[in-house]
């Protein structure tokens, strides 16, 4: 027995297809001789009558199993998707058989034989797969663990993703399943897969008895807080967690093992998305020109992808960085390729502070809508490079807008930051003063729809703590934060272009959309989660031992222990239920203009100190924590 399986392992695919073939045929014939034994209350002669029977059943059966996709699946696991392609099979095999021999009816063959025999051959076309799946599938696995090969894994969810997990871990010879939790009492005890399956209050003592070192998450349809609720109940097990996707995720139709991927933070900070509105993404988008600036950057390649998904006319990339423009650019001609999109995609070298590159491209393509995504946003950065962060983010967005404005653009959506509320630092109080300039524009009844959408941190993006945090974790450490008690709001990034896009498609002109962020995020717990999701413990003075240490480095200039989204306090609710408007003062234009052309000729001069004054004047709420930083400045003053 042992020496036949061995030869049955070792045969190529195609021998294999060939075993079944003649396995299927055998069971055809089998179930027309019990189908005549049964009609005809004993056996039968094997002639005329029932070779016509027989020879029909193989006939039909073998190519509706082989289009039908049975011969390709593996003889030593039998999933929940082998089970249903079997069952979808064997009722077009009945169908047939029965319309053959039942109901048109052949002379000699009682017509009930049509239909016993598909439901026989089912039967036995389940009951042999069963057995050489279990004979075989032991085998395997016996022949796995005799090598010493495999890390002990745990997969959390015995439904069917789970058990599709199971049986394509089978196959590999880096992972064993060693079984299964659930939370579902009327699974435990039971065994699929030949793995039993355990309660969850059972993990943190199995994890120790059965030397596990990996779970693996297979709940892909749970609310995302539910998620949360499983990923945080993992942390101090000194195990290694990976997770499936969700089910929006899973494009094919069964689960395999390059499906597991890394659990990330997003996984535990992310929430459970709101269905986008199709008629708010696609009300300034579809079919139509599209301009996004800063297209290279986080935010603005994110836009780029969810506006692909809405079919524009022509998507236009504007982006100072040439590196970032090309992979952006590269990206985004996959995906048209992939998709078979007929999209116009055009890669545009320029900066938004040139006036005549910006009024010579949007005359060229009219676009209907500007996405502003182009901006410098980190804070040590600007704090330290003031005038060029003012530049690029008031003059910037002034300049585009206005062009916007002489050319007719329907559409200007500009994607603003919390940070802009009581800024502490130059780049928050220049992105309010980009808010100011366009809330000013809007109150002239302009040809251009102004709008502007503020928001928190994305996660993952390149201003993020989250990549510096991976980054420190991969080179063992220790994880750098600013103060113990520092927090911040997160989103991850598609949710909040989809929520940019919805929020723009709503203006009227003139509004300051909030996005709700949810609940803030202490940067101090955002470390350990991360610590712990790498399978590596923290190092403090309760834990000496520990992998990683926190360390606290005191805050940068600028930065501000927390942030918020709002000025005033009296939000307007939207349709939406993730997007509100908020109601914020700004200078008539008349005022703003003149100050302006003041700051304009002052960032000219590279007047730092007057640069500050000037901000504080036009934003009242910037409360700067210190002196001005500028290097050039810090370097003159030295010398």
């Amino acid at each position: 027995m042992d020496r036949l399986t061995a030869r049955l392992l070792a045969m190529p695919r195609l021998g294999k297809g060939g075993v079944a073939i003649l396995l299927d045929a055998a069971v055809a014939v089998f179930g027309v001789w019990l189908a005549f034994y049964v009609r005809l209350d004993g056996p039968t002669r094997i002639e005329g009558p029932f070779v016509i029977a027989a020879v029909g059943a193989i006939l039909l059966a073998a190519p509706v199993f082989y289009c039908l996709g049975l011969y390709r699946f593996i003889l030593r696991y039998v999933t929940p998707t082998t089970t249903v392609a079997l069952v979808q099979a064997s009722f077009v095999f009945g169908l047939l058989y029965a319309l053959i021999f039942s109901i048109m009816g052949v002379p000699g063959v009682p017509r009930t034989v049509g239909l016993l025999q598909p439901i026989l051959f089912f039967v036995g076309a389940a009951l042999w797969r069963s057995a050489v799946g279990y004979i075989l599938g032991g085998a395997h696995r016996g022949n796995l663990r005799n090598r010493g090969v495999g890390t002990n894994v745990l997969i959390y969810g015995a439904g069917a993703a789970g058990q599709q997990l199971a049986s394509a871990i089978a196959l590999s010879r880096e992972l064993r399943v060693v079984g299964f939790i659930d939370d579902n009492t009327d699974l435990h005890g039971r065994v699929l897969n030949r793995v039993r399956v355990h309660s969850t209050t059972d993990l943190a003592n199995l994890t120790e008895t059965l030397d596990v070192q990996e779970v693996l998450l297979a709940i892909p349809s749970a609310s995302r807080s539910r998620r949360n609720e499983v990923i945080r109940s993992l942390f101090g097990l000194d195990v290694r967690v990976r997770t499936l996707p969700g089910l929006m995720d899973l494009a094919h139709g069964h689960v395999q093992v390059n499906d597991i991927k890394q659990l990330e933070i997003e996984d535990l900070l992310g929430r459970d998305v709101v269905t986008p509105n199709a008629i708010l993404l696609g009300k300034d988008i579809s079919d139509r020109t599209v301009m996004v600036t800063g297209a290279g950057g986080s935010i603005g390649s994110e836009l780029c992808r969810q506006i692909l998904k809405v079919r524009p006319a022509a998507l236009l990339l504007i982006e100072s960085n040439e590196y970032a423009l090309y992979q952006i650019h590269q990206e985004l001609l996959k995906t048209i390729a992939r998709e078979d999109h007929e999209i116009s995609l055009v890669p545009l070298l320029g900066s938004v502070r040139d006036e005549r590159r910006m009024h010579e491209i949007i005359a060229t393509w009219r676009p209907h809508t500007i996405y502003h995504a182009a901006a410098y946003k980190h804070v040590p950065l600007v704090e330290h490079n003031p005038v060029e962060g003012v530049q690029n983010n008031v003059i910037g967005t002034l300049t585009v807008a206005q062009v916007a404005n002489e050319l007719a653009v329907p559409k200007f959506v500009l994607i603003s930051t919390d940070k802009a509320v009581r800024p502490t630092n130059v780049m928050g109080t220049s992105k309010r003063l980009a808010e100011m300039v366009l809330q000013s524009l809007a109150d002239q009844n302009p040809t251009t729809c102004f709008t502007m959408v503020r928001f928190g941190n994305v996660l993952g993006s390149s201003g993020s703590v989250v990549p510096l945090f991976r980054q420190q974790l991969a080179e063992g450490g220790p994880i750098t934060i600013t103060h113990p008690d520092i927090t911040r709001y997160f989103m991850t990034i598609p949710e909040a272009a989809q929520l940019v896009i919805q929020a723009g498609a709503m203006a009227n002109g003139g509004e300051v959309f909030v996005l709700d962020m949810g609940e803030p995020v202490r940067i101090i717990d955002l470390a350990r989660n991360m610590i712990e999701m790498s399978g590596l413990t923290l190092r403090d003075a309760a834990h000496p031992e520990g992998d990683i240490e926190i360390k606290v480095v005191g805050l940068r200039p600028g930065e501000k222990l927390y942030e918020e989204l709002l000025i005033g306090d009296n939000p307007e609710l939207t349709s939406h239920p993730r997007i509100m408007k908020a109601n914020e003062s700004f200078l008539r234009w008349g005022e703003l203009g003149k100050c302006l052309a003041t700051l304009s000729a002052t960032l000219a001069a590279n007047d730092v100190v007057q640069v500050q004054a000037i901000l504080r004047r036009l934003v009242p709420e910037y409360l700067p924590t210190g002196a001005m930083v500028d290097w050039v400045m810090l370097r003159r003053n030295a010398d």
